[in-house]
């Protein structure tokens, strides 16, 4: 994982304790915890796109130009 020992997860636990207090330490989690949620459901949501249009699905929301016509000749509308 990282590398730490359960002595130096403590010391770091027990800093970070000291820094930002117990009564701030739930809040910072949620806030954390919201901020991945969210990370996540971004990431689902492009994924899905990106898979639409990989499988071909017709469903995109850009709407599709109709064919041009061909153009006609300059000298033929003159010679008629």
């Amino acid at each position: 994982m990282l590398g730490l020992s359960p002595w130096e997860l403590m010391i770091v636990f027990l800093a970070i304790l000291l820094l930002f207090g117990a009564k701030r330490l739930p809040e910072i989690g949620g806030s954390l915890g919201k901020g991945i949620r969210e990370f996540k459901d971004s990431i689902t949501g492009l994924e899905g796109e990106v898979g639409g249009e990989i499988s071909g699905s017709t469903d995109t929301s850009v709407p599709q130009a109709p064919p041009r016509e061909p153009a006609e000749k300059a000298g033929s509308a003159d010679t008629q």
